[in-house]
């Protein structure tokens, strides 16, 4: 039997040309067709047209594993919390003597995912009593906040959009209540007025 034909019709023992004249090629160290799969290879920095022969010289010591995935894009991806509320907001602020944007402060209170309906509701309840140095610190917190969650990279993005409809939704059913307690207290007032018109 021919020894040339061992390795299957047509193959040609490495290092001759086809024409097996005896003049030798560097051996190329190139993936096998149809690896890697589409769309996950080659990474960033590496050549389109395959591997990198270093590379995939060292995938028999790591037991064909395969290269290292793509570094993780950490570019900030700018999501603004706040977005969804449409001005201006239907809560408003009780009775006070600081000075500050009342629009500005309740559209970042309302935005924050920080806080529960709960504590948000408290707060507004609250500022009649607060000082300006603390309304000052609640701005400055909130918009900390801002800035933090927009520095997140997309990959949280999903997250947050979720973090952001469930804190839009609560704020939503806090307008509804507050709406509803406005409305029982100007029944009673009423009430009472026409009790003191009729003598009773």
């Amino acid at each position: 039997m021919d020894p040339q034909n061992i390795q299957g019709q047509g193959a040609q023992p490495a290092g001759q040309n086809p024409q097996g004249q005896g003049q030798t090629q560097p051996p190329q160290a190139m993936p096998p067709q149809g690896f890697p799969p589409q769309g996950m290879y080659p990474p960033q920095g590496f050549p389109q047209g395959g591997m990198d022969p270093a590379m995939y010289g060292n995938m028999g010591m790591m037991g064909g594993a395969m290269p290292p995935q793509e570094p993780e894009d950490n570019t900030p991806a700018n999501f603004q919390l706040g977005t969804k509320f449409a001005q201006p907001l239907k809560i408003k602020l009780p009775a006070h003597d600081m000075s500050f944007d009342e629009t500005y402060f309740l559209t970042l209170l309302a935005g924050s995912i920080s806080l529960s309906r709960d504590e948000k509701k408290r707060i507004i309840e609250s500022v009649p009593k607060l000082k300006q140095s603390q309304i000052d610190e609640l701005i400055s917190i909130f918009e900390e906040e801002k800035e933090k969650f927009a520095a997140l990279s997309k990959k949280h993005v999903p997250q947050l959009e979720k973090l952001a409809q469930q804190h839009y939704n609560e704020w939503m059913d806090l307008e509804t209540e507050v709406e509803q307690a406005k409305k029982k207290n100007e029944d009673q007032d009423k009430a009472e007025a026409i009790r003191k018109q009729l003598g009773l």
